[in-house]
């Protein structure tokens, strides 16, 4: 009696088992990878314009804050008279004397 014949994979044809395992790999897990692989380069490039973005407008926030500080800083150091125009209860100096009177 003879042993049975060596399990091979005659069926596959010309393919060979490393070409079906490439091509199952590309019909399922490529596209996957390839999407997530250009989600990471386009962030990354986003990043590389968006991070220096944000530098530049912590800079100008900081600028900002400081200048309004040292603006609020000026104002509450030198009050200034403010003329509310309200009705004085005499006239003032040097007009006609007597005592104006609402018309």
């Amino acid at each position: 009696m003879s042993p049975p014949p060596p399990a091979t994979s005659r069926h596959w044809g010309g393919l060979g088992a490393g070409a079906t395992v490439m091509g199952a790999c590309l019909v399922c897990c490529a596209a996957p990878v390839i999407s997530v692989l250009g989600g990471i380069a386009a962030l990354s490039a986003l990043a590389a314009l968006w991070i220096p973005a944000l530098a530049v407008l912590a800079v100008l926030a900081g600028a900002g804050g400081a200048w309004h500080r040292r603006r609020a800083a000026v104002r509450a150091s030198r009050p200034d008279l403010v003329d509310l125009g309200m009705p004085a209860r005499t006239p003032p100096v040097g007009e006609s004397g007597g005592v104006s009177r609402p018309r």
